[in-house]
């Protein structure tokens, strides 16, 4: 299992923008909690998952297999 940056440094730029405007919270959703911190907890639990590959929410990082 890896986890990665997505390839496209463009998607990369605008969502650590987001992030450093949230104060690292996700910049995909309005809600503002321990969950939707970066690396948010739905992406957590799809790492977790051993069958999961795919990118987060945001589309920041990809899991490979």
């Amino acid at each position: 299992m890896k986890v990665r940056l997505n390839e496209d440094t463009e998607v990369v730029r605008m969502v650590k923008e987001g992030l450093e405007a949230r104060g690292g919270y996700c910049p995909c959703v309005r809600e503002i909690s321990e969950d939707t911190k970066c690396m948010c907890k739905e992406f957590r639990e799809q790492i977790a998952d051993p069958d999961f590959e795919g990118y987060c929410h945001c589309m920041l990082y990809y899991k490979e297999k």
